[in-house]
């Protein structure tokens, strides 16, 4: 480790060492995200998903940061598909269980609402999967877009705000390295089981939790962003 990485370090420990020490803060950081959870979403990706980027970045490239990387347009970014999961885990952490009463498994709804069983694990692996499989393909296919639309023009917010070209952008994708690595490899074998852990969480600390994973998931983003194109 090098001396910016202890600083880097030091930083992070500073900002967030009040939630943990003084107890005002954290209630009133409940109380706030109790009564505006979407802004919370906004903000807790903005930040914990764009530090796994920064950190993506020094493990691929040795610096946090550097010309054209774009480090607040990702946060806003990040804010916005925060959004999203938040809007994904309501829609599917009540339309799994509704489903699986619909087929026959009538106790599902009620279970997620019971203490800790291996009934209870069972839904939430099948609303983990459930939408691993449809929301985070395109999720993360999405934010490969915008990552690339921000490194083209040069990782300003003003540039940020210029027109997506989509299809130039989704016909250049490394599409071994989205499926091969992204797809293929972090969704089952990291986001099932983790989303798993998410869904037996109570609700008012699922999106905090997952604002948490979102800095592994930046990590993984953002190197998979620079692997070399495979033939």
């Amino acid at each position: 480790m090098k001396r910016h990485d202890f600083i880097f370090i030091a930083c992070v420990i500073i900002c967030f060492l009040p939630f943990f020490l003084i107890p005002a803060v954290y209630d009133g950081y409940k109380s706030f995200n109790n009564s505006h959870g979407m802004i919370m979403s906004f903000v807790k990706f903005a930040i914990l998903s764009t530090l796994g980027e920064v950190i993506g970045l020094r493990i691929s490239t040795g610096v946090y940061n550097r010309p054209g990387f774009g480090i607040l347009p990702r946060a806003f970014v990040w804010g916005i598909l925060g959004m999203g999961i938040n809007m994904a885990f309501v829609v599917f952490s009540n339309g799994v269980p509704a489903f699986l009463s619909y087929m026959g498994a009538v106790d599902a709804p009620t279970l997620m609402g019971d203490s800790i069983s291996w009934a209870k694990v069972g839904v939430a692996f099948a609303i983990s999967v459930t939408m691993n499989s449809i929301f985070a393909p395109v999720f993360m296919t999405f934010h490969r877009i915008t990552d690339t639309h921000i490194i083209a023009t040069g990782g300003t917010m003003r540039g940020f705000f210029t027109p997506i070209p989509m299809g130039k952008i989704l016909q250049n994708l490394n599409w071994k390295v989205q499926w091969g690595f992204v797809f293929k490899k972090t969704i089952p074998f990291f986001w099932f089981p983790a989303h798993t852990i998410t869904f037996l969480l109570p609700g008012d600390a699922r999106v905090l939790f997952a604002a948490l994973l979102g800095v592994v998931l930046g990590i993984f983003l953002a190197i998979a962003a620079r692997k070399p194109v495979e033939d």
